[in-house]
């Protein structure tokens, strides 16, 4: 799992992994046991057990901070070698849902995307820390399916990226919405059908199995 980082530094002391790695895990501890609103620096610090200057020195503000608290998360997530796409499919989106079901996740996803409407740099840290960097489970995902033959080649780069960020677009919207906004759970049965609608699109998806 690798920590999130801001931008890099120039100039002055080397960072310290192991206190980013504390600063992220006391944040997420915070969120639970505090929620959004009540989260200040200074608890992350003392949870931490660094100063506050630490912190300010890796992240500019409280949004920040969160938003790569959260996106450590993750990148926890793996997706597994079952044997055909559809397994494979249904396996990350089991753990994705997982994942947002976390108290931490939920409440900083939440506090963070509702901020990022107002904020354009918060958005584009969004996109870079979370998005950008999940999207390699598309590109995994595909590159196996089209080794074993269950899709064909990409013979267009521009179409293939487009396509790529259409399935993640696809994917995490269906399971932010069920869990963060529905608030229904996104288990066995609900994955099964949404990668069958994925994989197949309406017309097959409403045919018998």
């Amino acid at each position: 799992m690798q920590s999130r980082t801001p931008a890099p530094r120039a100039t002055g002391r080397p960072r310290s992994a192991a206190a980013d790695a504390a600063i992220l895990a006391a944040t997420r501890e915070a969120l639970v046991e505090l929620g959004w609103s009540k989260l200040t620096l200074g608890d992350v610090a003392a949870r931490a057990a660094v100063a506050k200057t630490t912190i300010y020195r890796r992240w500019p503000g409280k949004n920040e901070l969160v938003v790569d608290a959260v996106a450590e998360l993750f990148d926890e997530l793996e997706l597994p070698d079952l044997g055909t796409l559809a397994a494979d499919i249904e396996g990350v989106v089991l753990q994705f849902a997982a994942i947002l079901a976390r108290p931490e996740a939920k409440s900083g996803l939440m506090a963070v995307v509702a901020e990022s409407t107002r904020d354009d740099a918060l958005r584009e840290r969004i996109r870079a820390s979370i998005v950008d960097r999940q999207k390699r489970l598309v590109l995994e995902g595909r590159a196996r399916a089209q080794t074993r033959g269950e899709l064909p080649p990409e013979t267009d780069p521009a179409n293939a990226s487009r396509t790529v960020d259409l399935i993640f677009d696809v994917v995490a919207g269906a399971v932010v919405h069920r869990t963060l906004v529905s608030a229904e759970p996104a288990d066995e049965e609900w994955v099964r059908g949404f990668t069958r609608v994925l994989l197949l699109g309406l017309a097959g998806a409403s045919a018998p199995a």
